[in-house]
């Protein structure tokens, strides 16, 4: 993997876990129904949420452009650990055997494809 190619998929982990983590966050405004709406749309964590996933559609088309799409797609896929890891941190979220078992099978996998390359 080019060092391109590596910045490239480093970034949209960033980017994309980054913009998981803020609408989690916004997710947690006060109300219900469109007032709930309005706080979040007032809350500065909605828009940086939405600017982290402009920016991760980016990174993600220029990380396509340099990868087959078949090996792109299960590298992506390290997304969903690092979102489960960041959640039980950030938000204590629970992390069940199943889940666990599932993050190491997903890294498994993603190393498999990562050694292929």
């Amino acid at each position: 993997m080019s060092n391109q190619t590596l910045f490239l998929w480093l970034l949209n982990m960033l980017l994309d876990t980054g913009g998981q983590l803020v609408f989690k966050h916004a997710a947690g405004a006060p109300g219900d129904g469109l007032d709930r709406w309005r706080a979040m749309a007032s809350a500065p964590w909605l828009w940086l949420g939405i600017a982290c996933y402009v920016g991760e559609f980016l990174a993600w088309t220029a990380f396509l452009s340099t990868v087959p799409l078949s090996q792109g797609v299960l590298l992506g896929s390290v997304n969903i650990i690092i979102v489960m890891v960041a959640g039980r941190l950030l938000f204590t979220e629970r992390l069940s055997r199943l889940r666990v078992a599932g993050i190491f099978l997903i890294a498994a996998g993603v190393a498999c494809v990562g050694l292929g390359a």
